[in-house]
């Protein structure tokens, strides 16, 4: 550490390190240190020279160092209490990355070096410069190309995929395979195209570390929900650059017209549990960055920590994360994973958190797609319908009760009637629309749909937790067999189920999302929680089977439907005052004899029959919608007063007798139909 640098105060705003004329400018938020270094590196990681910062404004380190160049390896210590009770958790011996680095040199992985204490309790004073990432000066600007015009919400759909597990075992050049690229190569988007889905929902590609527990059992984090930076994609998906391969996937992906969001993870980080390591927010400002009460983490996320999105300083760190996704990278929108920690004030939940406030406020983020997984594991978690309205919901009480009706559940077919209709009982009529219910009878945890219709119980044992992690009810069924089975009986029930979901879905009010790999049938041999299964337990397998054509020609044709009748995402009801200066449609509920439903159809506890007409006021069109959950032959009749016009979709077989239809099994049907009152 011999070389002089020469030094200005530089500027408090940008955070992170910004490319000047003469240099770098270097500022880092850090409001209790007593002092901020910054650490050079030369290109074999050994630390060059460590500068103390020069001048502090309002909390934020900030010096500018001339003749630094793009491409510099750099990280930071700060010096300061070391006060446990208060949360002061300062150490110089531990090298920090700088939370607004756009790339970084190496992978995070827990090394003892990097733990806050040590066997005493006191400070651990092990540096950790040889095991920690360096933050990397860069760069990154836009890149160019055609961004397809929003879609229409009534025409959006979610399709949630993970990169490498969608493209691992995709028959395209073996470089590619698990990549950023390899989500835009021609194949993968080829087969997206066909389905007619709208929206990639990513799941998180931000930088991300494996849990100490999962390196013990020799696995590893696979989801990605463990952040270790909120502005670096991982290189895990990249060839050569994660940066300008993620900007290459978003950009043509966007050329081939859909709209891309992320799935974010801003509620807690890789930093765990205070006794973990320290590698970047617990070393800056533990006291301001993490949630916390009597000195212990307040962990309302089941992580180890959670991000204390009450703090100003917090809430910028997050704004500027998304509009760095949105300006630079190009990124549509985000998918929140569990948001109700970023809508807390002090403690508690609150629609005017400050943070939700931050993001609707700001005249970028307020225009992007908004998806929230409304629900933590602290007081007063659960949160489904009271986001504000530019958020939209991932709603479970749908995923539940959907999955419960085609199980055959008692006292279910009210609430049904409820979920197909976009909940307004969660999403209020007056003030928020059908479209605010995310509906979906899959997400990436939990059983795959495959699996919802093979397995009883979990079988989660290649987790090495002895098969005690994961959801204990997965409201599925086997149709009499635990697993996978040449049955010919059992697999023609199993893809019936798999299809009679699929168009529950796809016919019901509100925003379809749809887990990647459901329509090629995916398995994952029963493990309902495969966050640390890299493995072809998650890999996607692409091998053609006529049950994977089936299923994919079900999404093809319903979403095609869907979107050549707009009625079937949003009804506009007569009561709703958010459509009062429109006209407004029908809704009828029938039963099987084409008669209106009474009191006594819908309190009958046992009922496996619905049906629905929805009569678009502007179009005069008039569309019958139809489920039946049994197995027993059920001769139904057309609606009064209507008349049999198209068969637009069925899952299965019937026969048509005049105006009587004969159902042999358990099916979802669609009718257009037309009216004997014209």
């Amino acid at each position: 550490m011999t070389r002089e640098w020469q030094t200005t105060s530089g500027t408090p705003l940008p955070l992170g390190a910004t490319v000047t004329a003469n240099g770098v400018n270097f500022a880092v938020f850090s409001e209790y240190s007593s002092q901020l270094y910054l650490c050079l590196f030369d290109q074999e990681g050994v630390e060059i020279s460590r500068l103390p910062f020069t001048h502090k404004s309002r909390g934020i380190w900030h010096m500018e160092v001339m003749d630094v160049h793009e491409g510099q390896q750099y990280g930071l210590r700060a010096s300061g209490p070391f006060e446990p009770d208060k949360m002061h958790l300062f150490n110089e011996s531990k090298l920090l990355i700088d939370p607004y680095a756009k790339s970084l040199s190496d992978r995070l992985v827990f090394h003892p070096d990097q733990v806050t204490f040590d066997a005493s309790g006191g400070a651990d004073h092990k540096d950790s410069a040889h095991c920690v990432p360096k933050s990397i000066v860069r760069s990154v600007p836009p890149k160019a190309h055609n961004k397809p015009s929003r879609p229409k919400a009534s025409a959006r759909s979610l399709y949630e995929m993970h990169i490498k597990g969608f493209t691992q075992q995709l028959e395209i050049d073996p470089v590619l395979q698990g990549t950023y690229l390899g989500v835009c190569s021609d194949l993968a988007i080829k087969h997206l195209k066909e389905l007619g889905i709208s929206t990639i929902q990513l799941m998180p590609c931000f930088a991300f570390a494996d849990e100490v527990h999962l390196l013990d059992k020799e696995l590893n984090n696979y989801w990605g929900y463990n952040p270790i930076n909120f502005f670096t994609p991982d290189d895990r998906y990249a060839i050569e650059d994660p940066v300008t391969e993620c900007q290459t996937m978003i950009a043509t992906l966007h050329e081939a017209g859909f709209e891309v969001i992320i799935d974010v993870v801003y509620n807690h980080t890789a930093e765990s549990e205070l006794d973990h390591g320290t590698t970047c927010y617990r070393g800056l400002d533990n006291a301001l960055y993490y949630r916390h009460e009597g000195g212990k983490y307040l962990n309302y996320t089941g992580c180890g920590n959670c991000v204390d999105t009450y703090q100003p300083s917090t809430i910028r760190l997050v704004c500027d994360s998304m509009r760095y996704w949105v300006e630079i990278m190009g990124v549509d929108g985000f998918r929140f994973d569990l948001g109700v920690d970023l809508g807390r004030e002090d403690h508690d939940f609150s629609p005017k958190a400050p943070l939700l406030q931050a993001i609707l406020q700001d005249p970028i983020l307020s225009t992007t797609t908004l998806v929230m997984e409304p629900w933590d594991i602290g007081p007063g978690g659960y949160q489904v319908g009271q986001f504000p309205r530019s958020f939209i919901e991932c709603n479970d009480k749908y995923r539940d009760t959907v999955r419960r009706f085609w199980r055959g559940d008692a006292t279910v077919v009210p609430e049904f009637a409820t979920r197909i209709m976009g909940s307004r009982d969660l999403f209020h009529k007056g003030y928020k629309c059908a479209l605010h219910s995310v509906n979906y009878v899959t997400y990436h945890d939990g059983y795959t749909l495959h699996d919802l219709v093979s397995y009883h119980r979990r079988h989660n044992l290649a987790n090495h937790e002895n098969n005690r992690d994961g959801h204990t009810d997965n409201i599925s069924q086997n149709f009499g067999i635990e697993g996978e089975t040449q049955d010919p009986r059992v697999l023609k029930d199993r893809l019936t189920q798999q299809k009679c979901f699929i168009a529950t879905l796809l016919l019901s009010q509100g925003t379809p999302h749809f887990l990647g790999g459901d329509e090629l049938s995916h398995t994952q041999q029963g493990n309902n929680n495969a966050y640390c299964q890299d493995n072809k337990i998650t890999w996607l397998d692409w091998s053609p089977t006529s049950a994977s054509q089936e299923l994919t020609n079900t999404v093809k044709s319903l979403l095609a439907i869907r979107k050549q009748y707009p009625i079937l995402a949003e009804a506009i009801l007569p009561d709703d005052g958010l459509y009062q200066h429109q006209i407004s449609d029908e809704v009828t509920w029938y039963n099987e004899f084409g008669k209106t439903m009474t009191g006594a159809d819908w309190e009958d506890a046992e009922r496996d029959y619905l049906s629905l007409v929805l009569y678009n006021n502007q179009s005069n069109e008039a569309l019958w919608l139809v489920f039946y959950r049994e197995d027993f032959e059920l001769q139904i009749e057309c609606p009064q007063p209507y008349t049999l016009d198209t068969l637009l979709y069925s899952t299965g077989e019937q026969t048509l007798t005049g105006q009587n239809i004969t159902l042999d099994t358990r099916s979802v049907l669609l009718f257009k139909l037309k009216s004997n009152t014209e």
